[in-house]
C-alpha cells in the first residue's frame, strides 16, 4: 500500500496520520484506537465532546472520528465548531440509522457517516478514502524542514548538505517530527507510532534515540532543531525571524 496525504508519503503500513477519536464508550474508543495504531496511525482519544474540542484546539488532527451522543458538548456541536475554521475530514460514528439523521449530519459538515455497530475493516477503508481526498498534490518522496532533506523512499537524511547515517527507527522518529514540526509529541506517541507496540512508562528508548540522533546531527550544526519540551516530549524548533 502506498499513498500520500498532506505532503507525507505512506508506505507498507508506516502511516502517520493523526486520528482524533471522540467517543464516550470506553470499549469502542479503546478498541478503535488499538486497531488504528496497528495500522500505523497516531491516535488521540477523547471521551466527551468537551475533551474532544480541547484536544483538537491544542493538538489538531488529520481526521476525526466523532460520536453524536457525547457528554458535555454534543458531537454535532463539536463538528459545527470545527467547521468554522477547518476542513479536516470528519467521520461520524452513531447508532442512529434514520436517513434524515445522516442527511442532517452531512449538512453540518461531516464527510462520512458510519452506523454502529461497525466493522473496523470498513472504518479503515473509509478513513483511507478521506485521507486520499485530502491529498491535493501528487505523492512526493522528499520531506524538507529548514536545512533537513529527508528522502522518504530511500530513508536517508541530508542535514545542511551533509549525509546523516540514521538507523531505521531514528529515521522514522525524524520523519514523524518533520512531518508536523509545530506539534509536540510525547514519548508514548513517538514510541507507539514508530515501534507499533504499547509503550512502557519507564522505558528510556525514546530518550536514548533522541540523544543519538542529536549526536549524529551535531557535525551539521542542526542538532538544536530537536527541542525538548520539558514534562511533555519533543518538537522541532522553527527558524527565528
Amino acid at each position: 500500500m502506498s499513498f500520500s496525504y498532506a505532503g507525507s508519503n505512506v508506505k507498507g503500513g508506516f502511516l502517520m496520520p493523526h486520528i482524533l477519536i471522540v467517543e464516550d464508550d470506553t470499549d469502542i474508543n479503546n478498541s478503535t484506537a488499538e486497531y488504528l495504531r496497528r495500522k500505523g496511525c497516531l491516535c488521540s482519544q477523547a471521551f466527551s465532546g468537551t475533551e474532544g474540542r480541547l484536544l483538537w484546539q491544542t493538538g489538531g488532527a488529520d481526521l476525526l472520528l466523532v460520536d453524536l451522543m457525547l457528554p458535555g458538548l454534543s458531537g454535532s456541536e463539536l463538528i459545527k465548531g470545527i467547521r468554522r475554521s477547518s476542513r479536516v475530514p470528519v467521520i461520524v460514528l452513531s447508532a442512529k440509522t434514520e436517513l434524515s439523521d445522516k442527511v442532517e449530519l452531512l449538512g453540518l459538515g461531516a464527510d462520512d457517516y458510519l452506523t454502529k455497530p461497525y466493522q473496523l475493516e470498513e472504518l479503515w477503508a473509509r478513513i483511507l478514502v478521506q485521507l486520499r481526498h485530502m491529498s491535493a498534490a501528487p505523492s512526493g518522496e522528499l520531506l524538507c524542514f529548514r536545512d533537513w532533506v529527508l528522502n522518504l523512499e530511500e530513508m536517508t537524511l541530508t542535514a545542511a548538505g551533509q549525509p546523516v547515517n540514521l538507523t531505521a527507527h531514528e529515521f522514522k522518529i525524524v520523519e514523524l517530527l518533520a512531518g508536523r514540526p509545530k506539534r509536540v509529541f510525547t514519548k508514548q506517541q513517538i514510541y507507539e507510532a514508530v515501534w507499533q507496540e504499547a509503550y512502557a512508562v519507564e522505558d528510556k528508548t525514546i530518550t536514548v534515540h533522541i540523544s543519538n540522533i542529536r549526536a549524529k546531527l551535531r557535525p551539521s550544526g542542526t542538532d538544536g532543531y530537536i527541542q525538548t519540551v520539558w514534562g511533555i516530549g519533543f518538537k522541532l524548533a522553527e527558524a527565528r525571524a
